[in-house]
Order: C-alpha cells, then sequence, then structure tokens
C-alpha cells in the first residue's frame, strides 16, 4: 500500500492503525479467495484515508463482494444481519438457542420462573446432563454499544434470587448450575472481569477470542435469514414474523417462500443462496 500508515475509526469509537492483514483475514473467514482478496484489496486501498470508520470500510467492500459472490457479502455482513433481527430481542433469544441446541442442550426461550424473592423471566434456559443453566441475551441495534459491567451485576442478582428457589424445589428434577449473559457486541473489560470473578459464562460477538458468537454461527451454520441477500428487507420481516429466523429454518419451512410470491427465477436464487450457506444442497 503506497500510503503513510493511517487510523481507522472502530465501532467503540476507538482509533487504532488500519491493517491490511485485518481486511485480509475478516474476508478469508468469509471464504474468500486469495485473487479476489488481492482484487478487492486493489480496489478499495486508494479509497481509505485517515479517521474513516470501519462501517465506511465495510460499505465500500460489501456491494464488491455481493457482485463477486451473494455467500461471501452474506458472511461479511453476518454482524449487521444480526442487528436486522431486532427491533425486539426475541430472534437473538432464537438464535442463542439454537445455537445451544447445536451443542446439544434442550432449550426453552422467554420462561417464566419463581424466584426466592420475585418471578423473572429468563430469555433462555438450556438444560443437559441434569443442570439447568439461564441465560440472559442482551440484544444491542447500534454495534457501538457495549454492554457493562452493571449488566453482569444485574444479571447475577436475578440468577442467584431465582437459583436458590429452583434448588430447593423439589418439582424441579435438574440443577440450576449458572448463569450465562449473550450479547451481539461486547463487554467492556470491567464486565469481563467480574463475570470470570463470580463464575458467570460471558459470550459476545468475539469473546471469547475464536469463540464467541460469530465463530460459533458459522461454525454450526446458523445464519440468520437476514444475511442473505436475495430477499428484500420486508420479505425478511415477514418471515421474521412467521417466528422463521433462521436459513435452516427456512429451508425446512421452504414453501413460506412461495407466500413471497417470488418469481421462478428469484426463487431459484434464493434457495441457491440458502443451499450454499448450510452447506447442503436444497
Amino acid at each position: 500500500m503506497d500510503k503513510d500508515p493511517f487510523y481507522i475509526k472502530k465501532n467503540s469509537g476507538d482509533l487504532e492503525p488500519f491493517s491490511i492483514k485485518k481486511l485480509k483475514e475478516s474476508l478469508r473467514n468469509c471464504g474468500v479467495k486469495s485473487n479476489e482478496i488481492a482484487s478487492i484489496v486493489q480496489i478499495i486501498t486508494p479509497q481509505l484515508y485517515d479517521g474513516i470508520s470501519t462501517g465506511e470500510i465495510h460499505k465500500k467492500v460489501y456491494p464488491l463482494l455481493k457482485k463477486s459472490n451473494r455467500v461471501y457479502a452474506s458472511k461479511y455482513n453476518l454482524k449487521r444481519a444480526i442487528f436486522d433481527l431486532g427491533p425486539t430481542g426475541y430472534p437473538f433469544e432464537r438464535l442463542v438457542a439454537a445455537l445451544l441446541k447445536e451443542k446439544g442442550y434442550e432449550t426453552r426461550v422467554s420462561t417464566v420462573v419463581q424466584g426466592k424473592c420475585v418471578t423473572h423471566e429468563i430469555d433462555v434456559l438450556a438444560e443437559k446432563e441434569g443442570n439447568t443453566y439461564a441465560i440472559e441475551c442482551k440484544f444491542h441495534a447500534d454495534s457501538g454499544t457495549a454492554s457493562n459491567v452493571k449488566v453482569p451485576l444485574y444479571i447475577h442478582s436475578r440468577f442467584l434470587d431465582v437459583q436458590e428457589e429452583w434448588n430447593s424445589s423439589p418439582a424441579n428434577k435438574t440443577i440450576l448450575k449458572q448463569g450465562w449473559l449473550v450479547t451481539n457486541t461486547r463487554f467492556t473489560s470491567d464486565a469481563i472481569d467480574y463475570g470470570n470473578c463470580i463464575g458467570l459464562t460471558l459470550l459476545g460477538w468475539n469473546y471469547p477470542v475464536d469463540n464467541g458468537m460469530k465463530a460459533n454461527i458459522d461454525a454450526y451454520c446458523l445464519y440468520p435469514i437476514t444475511a442473505l441477500t436475495t430477499l428484500s428487507k420486508n420479505e425478511k420481516q415477514e418471515l421474521i414474523a412467521k417466528d422463521i429466523i433462521l436459513v435452516k429454518e427456512l429451508a425446512v419451512r421452504s414453501h413460506k417462500l412461495i407466500e413471497l410470491d417470488l418469481s421462478p427465477a428469484r426463487l431459484k436464487k434464493v434457495l441457491s443462496e440458502m443451499g450454499q450457506l448450510i452447506r447442503s444442497p436444497l
């Protein structure tokens, strides 16, 4: 790159030196081939400048990927696709529950349970091998929003109230073992320190390193329908209203695509993209 070093603005507002290596790695993680990565880098680097935001870089890269390969674009746009599941947090809770099912848990979403002092609505209850886990999901619609230490403080106090009542009740056949906090953005360092100190499992977009939400979604192909580039925003919202959150779910209920009144050509494109995202032909 024939430019002096410059800085980019992250979603958190922090500045960090621009790294071509990181850009290439993010593209490679989406499956983009080496020659295509080189082409994209060559096109966009002259357009970059000191202080450019990561969002602006995304806006420059995404159309190039969409033109080259829609599946690359879907994976590159994953974080924004999660934001598009809003405005409510329920679809995100469904996504978290689906991830836990892939890991062998039995799950329930939005369950009201009795605590020692008051009742609580738990976003996801997950059961495995005689233990139950209470998972709270913090969905944020803004990439710059982080879960600070107040969030695990609050979640842990609720968990302790529920745990005492749950484990003393003969009606419950499992042990309420642990609380979890899951978010689609990031945690502050204080939140991480506190969570680690009290034994609260934390799962953020890129936390733990190499095992966060993004890594797990990629590993299990749990892409939300909002990641599809072949459907419009209104079409995606119509499917979400029918409680279809994941591409895998849409594959099972593909007849719902007929209700969108897609042309045969568009239907073929949607099915093709879906098949590639879930790694199985439709």
